[in-house]
């Protein structure tokens, strides 16, 4: 119920217009200056219709990888790991990913603003974020498990095929897994070309007491893997990019940064995998952000 304030009445926060106003907002797509003409009212009444009547609040879209002939795949999978593997189980999977980083660093548009009384005076105060069109970068492989991360393995060429992935990548997968959690425990990859490859699926079987096979992980399952959904952000907000110039100063606060991760963000991230697992297999493959 609309409140009556002291002075004179409404004339455009009306009933109707809020009622015209909640019944538009059943559209795809709103647009307060369409809504406002229609409607024959203000731009700024529709905005405090909006806000103040209805307690509405504008969000931004949002990208995710769109989902079609992949769903099947990641409720399958899914269903047989929940099938097959206690909660428990699965705090013994060491979980692996790759990722570029480049000397551009990180900028988040949404949250990194300057207050300031104008564009001058913020340029000034550095609201202009550089970029260069073919940043120095390297590729950086991690496993985590519920025990920790492993050491990085830095690529400074940029590229990994299916043999250094055999050479340089594997043997410290099964090093640092032994460590962390014995012998008995699951090395889990994705479907990128190197880790599908005949040849490192065979290491994989003469090596590992159980891995999960080039079959069994879905494609297009960024929302699984602990690195996509939480870790490789947390590495890159504890990167100190100010102080990053060269290839050889940004392979040193890699390394520097991974050990400062704390135990228990390592500890969520594992542990939310399993929850990711039964929202994709309540929603029928949902993408879960």
């Amino acid at each position: 119920e609309l409140s009556s304030p002291p002075g004179r009445p409404r004339t455009t926060r009306t009933k109707a217009n809020i009622l015209k106003a909640k019944q538009r907002l059943d559209q795809k797509r709103v647009s307060t200056r369409r809504s406002a003409a229609e409607m024959n009212i203000s731009k700024s009444s529709i905005h405090r219709i909006l806000r103040k009547d209805l307690g509405c609040f504008p969000d931004k879209k949002i990208k995710q990888p769109k989902l079609t002939m992949f769903e099947k795949r990641t409720v399958k999978f899914s269903n047989w790991v929940l099938n097959n593997y206690t909660k428990s189980d699965i705090t013994r999977w060491l979980f692996s990913d790759e990722k570029y980083f480049d000397l551009n660093g990180i900028y988040n548009n949404q949250n990194d603003r300057i207050w300031a009384i104008s564009r001058k005076e913020a340029d000034k105060r550095g609201a202009i974020y550089e970029t260069t069109k073919f940043p120095v970068k390297v590729m950086v492989w991690l496993g985590v498990c519920s025990e920790g991360l492993s050491v990085p393995v830095i690529f400074e060429d940029e590229s990994m095929d299916a043999q250094r992935y055999i050479d340089e990548v594997l043997p410290i997968a099964l090093e640092c897994g032994n460590e962390m959690l014995g012998e008995h425990r699951t090395y889990q990859q994705d479907g990128a070309r190197p880790r599908i490859h005949y040849l490192s699926q065979k290491w994989c079987v003469g090596h590992f007491s159980s891995f999960i096979s080039k079959d069994r992980w879905p494609p297009n399952s960024s929302d699984l893997c602990p690195f996509d959904y939480s870790l490789w952000n947390e590495l890159a907000k504890l990167m100190n990019w100010k102080k990053i110039t060269t290839k050889e100063l940004l392979i040193q606060e890699i390394k520097h940064s991974v050990k400062k991760i704390e135990k228990e963000k390592i500890l969520n991230s594992v542990n939310d995998f399993t929850k990711r697992l039964r929202i994709i297999k309540e929603t029928g493959g949902e993408y879960v952000r």
